[in-house]
């Protein structure tokens, strides 16, 4: 039913694209809701194609959730429905283990290195063509950031200052494994109640970006903000096989070097962004914001690691990465 409705909205659109516009080949982008630098990044990869192809390649914009959530939109560039969307590579482990990867805790030791992998051919092509079968590939990244802990009575200085404490996580069993070993209490929830539980006491803190202080407001109930970066786990660019097979080999090469400049265009974006809104935070809720020692949090999640090896696909793409730091 959600595909039939899809489905009649986009004709209802594209009925509504001059006749004109009919030479050109129509690409539908749609994505949920997102961090602004994200959408300043989409917005100018879709200028970069129908400039760089003068016009044979046009983008119609789906954003903020009209064509549903992070999941449909996947089924829905499954079913050719779609053919780019943009979605977090968590929600992409239940599509491919592979992108399990990005989940593990202290993976990555700063964003330059973060960013090294995540550009590095050798490591995600294997990754991006993962879901090949299933009608859609990995075509790109966009950075999302460190998820760091904020904590609504006491800052988390050291390992110790998590036991025990009740952390709201994303639903991923990686997620809950690490704060348990951790020694934190971890509770999965919606966005939507992070709020009123960090207000109520239910919760002590919660784990995310910066962005969540101001554009979720949880500066207001949870001011002391810890840089710990357990976890980078980006923003995966997708485009359904359909649609990159109805292309010209010369238009499929615009469209990669487009993505790729819109890429550097979000790290750019995404760094002066996360400034702003550090400074915002500060000023309109006191927000304070600490550096600590991170090699005991490391040591405590290594038994992750540990088990690694049982699964050697997800061991081999690893290594993979500690070579390409």
């Amino acid at each position: 039913m959600k595909l039939l409705r899809t489905v009649t909205a986009l004709f209802f659109c594209l009925t509504l694209i001059p006749f004109s516009t009919y030479a050109a080949t129509v690409l539908r982008l749609a994505y949920a809701e997102n961090s602004q630098p994200v959408k300043d990044a989409l917005r100018f990869l879709g200028q970069q194609i129908e400039e760089k192809t003068h016009g044979e390649v046009q983008v119609m914009y789906f954003p903020d959730g009209q064509l549903g959530s992070e999941r449909e939109l996947v089924e829905l560039a499954q079913a050719g429905v779609v053919d780019i969307t943009k979605v977090s590579s968590g929600l992409m482990e239940s599509f491919s283990p592979l992108y399990g990867v990005f989940s593990l805790p202290y993976l990555f030791t700063d964003k330059a290195e973060f960013y090294r992998v995540m550009d590095n051919d050798r490591v995600m092509d294997p990754v991006y063509q993962s879901t090949a079968a299933q009608g859609f590939i990995g075509v790109g990244w966009y950075d999302s950031g460190a998820r760091n802990f904020y904590m609504s009575k006491a800052p988390i200085r050291s390992i110790e200052d998590l036991q025990g404490k009740k952390i709201r996580v994303m639903q991923s069993d990686t997620a809950i494994r690490t704060l348990k070993m951790l020694g934190a209490s971890p509770i999965a929830m919606s966005q939507a109640e992070v709020y009123t539980s960090l207000q109520q006491g239910i919760l002590d803190g919660a784990e995310n970006n910066e962005f969540a202080l101001t554009i979720a407001r949880h500066g207001e109930v949870a001011r002391f903000y810890t840089y710990d970066m357990h976890t980078r786990i980006p923003d995966i660019l997708l485009m359904s096989n359909l649609a990159f097979e109805k292309l010209t080999t010369a238009q499929q090469k615009i469209i990669r070097e487009a993505i790729k400049a819109s890429i550097e265009y979000e790290k750019a974006a995404w760094d002066a962004e996360i400034e702003k809104t550090k400074k915002e935070a500060v000023k309109n809720f006191n927000v304070e914001f600490f550096e600590i020692d991170k090699k005991p949090f490391q040591q405590a999640v290594q038994p992750i690691y540990d088990g690694l090896k049982d699964t050697p696909q997800l061991y081999g793409l690893y290594q993979t990465i500690q070579s390409a730091k």
